[in-house]
């Protein structure tokens, strides 16, 4: 089978800068610095910056990749958030150069990398179409043929002649998404972007890329939803701090993902964080401790689906806070959110210096037997993240004591709430 892509000792290197820690810096200083930067640039004029420079810090976001890919392969990837996943993607769609390395791509490749991505804001949504096609490559009169097909399955026929600034962003990821898989391109590229739309035309792109890669074409997918990975892709390759930690079928490689995951987590219900080692935040507000607590009210990580489940987060405020939400996401080990729940009204619009403690409760009979990952966000919405989204503990939840005749610990669905059932004859 021929190879659609070759990556050969792939990198790439970005330098952050770091602003020193001086509450009044003299200009004499600032003078001085300066000076010594233009005798390095002068001495090393090709060299970046010195290693040695404080205030600038190299940082691999990939580092010796190697891999092939075979014409009709559909490949995941996998890995958690700054492994360098859209680092890659964009360094494939050529919208970044690598450091050092070789790419030999053989074939026309299509991007779906970020809302309104190859998209003229300016332009109507028919536009559009013909722009992104003669990006491709392709004849007029090709894209002429595609172009019912592809406004069919965008469903904006309504709005072609408006201008894609005035659509949504789920509209954008319809047309966009509808434009790069009936374009004929021989390599679908496609990041995380397919999550702004709704279920219903997930799977008709589920649907498209599967029919996409029977006609010999490319799949390369980027995605932390490990549920649509395993729908589509037949191989996967996973991430960590810039690199390829294995590269095989994609049930072998999910569940190494997943393995690794919970072992970097809160393993017995609780993670803690000290003045030595600070927990996630910033200089107003940093996290203390998150814990999940039973019936009992000790931390676990086992829960009957007829307990309660407390998820309890300590916080320390360093000054005058207002407006501030806490967010909790639970999320199955296939990426499905299960639900996602905010404290929104309950006493923390106005924060002073100190520390506090929020707690959810998740009620007895809620959840169905599965494992979960809890995330946990702080904001000022419309404003300003506080506390970065992360997975920081998981939990299991099992069927506990059988209620009846009948238990079925393999119910469908995240959640399995116990309803309120009522029977009754009618004449």
């Amino acid at each position: 089978m021929c190879t659609a892509i070759t990556v050969e000792n792939l990198s790439k290197k970005y330098i952050i800068a770091h602003q020193l820690r001086e509450r009044h810096p003299a200009l004499r200083d600032a003078i001085t610095n300066n000076a010594k930067r233009v005798f390095r640039r002068l001495r090393h004029p090709l060299g970046g910056f010195d290693t040695d420079d404080p205030q600038h810090e190299k940082f691999w976001a990939l580092k010796d990749i190697n891999f092939d890919i075979k014409k009709g392969d559909r490949i995941g990837v996998i890995g958690r958030n700054g492994a360098g996943k859209s680092t890659l993607l964009k360094i494939l769609s050529r919208i970044t150069e690598p450091s050092s390395g070789r790419i030999d791509i053989s074939g026309r490749i299509a991007s779906l990398l970020e809302v309104g991505t190859g998209f003229h804001p300016e332009l109507t949504g028919r536009e559009n179409i013909f722009l992104n096609g003669a990006v491709l490559g392709m004849k007029r009169v090709e894209i002429k043929r595609k172009f019912d097909e592809i406004v069919a399955f965008a469903q904006t026929d309504k709005f072609l002649d408006t201008p894609v600034k005035r659509y949504s962003s789920g509209m954008q990821v319809r047309l966009a998404f509808a434009i790069a898989a009936h374009l004929e391109p021989e390599i679908l590229l496609i990041d995380e972007v397919l999550a702004v739309g709704d279920l219903g035309f997930q799977k008709k792109c589920l649907g498209k890329m599967n029919e996409v890669t029977r006609h010999g074409r490319t799949v390369f997918f980027v995605s932390h939803n490990i549920g649509m990975v395993r729908i589509l892709c037949n191989k996967s390759i996973l991430l960590t701090s810039g690199k390829i930690t294995q590269y095989d079928d994609t049930q072998d490689v999910v569940e190494t993902y997943l393995s690794v995951h919970k072992t970097e987590m809160g393993s017995n219900g609780e993670i803690c964080w000290s003045k030595e080692t600070p927990g996630p935040g910033c200089d107003d507000i940093r996290l203390l401790s998150i814990r999940l607590l039973n019936n009992a009210g000790t931390a676990a990580s086992v829960f009957t689906k007829d307990e309660i489940i407390n998820i309890e987060i300590a916080y320390e405020v360093y000054r005058k806070l207002s407006g501030v939400r806490v967010h909790v996401t639970l999320t199955t080990e296939d990426g499905i959110v299960a639900f996602t729940s905010t404290n929104h009204g309950k006493g923390t619009e106005e924060l002073m210096p100190g520390k506090f403690r929020s707690r959810a409760t998740i009620p007895h009979d809620f959840l169905n037997v599965k494992t979960y990952y809890v995330k946990v966000y702080f904001d000022v919405p419309g404003i300003r993240a506080l506390v970065p989204e992360d997975e920081y503990l998981f939990f299991k939840c099992d069927p506990g004591t059988p209620k009846g005749q009948f238990v079925s610990p393999s119910q469908a669905g995240v959640i399995a709430p116990e309803l309120g059932w009522s029977n009754e004859s009618i004449t």
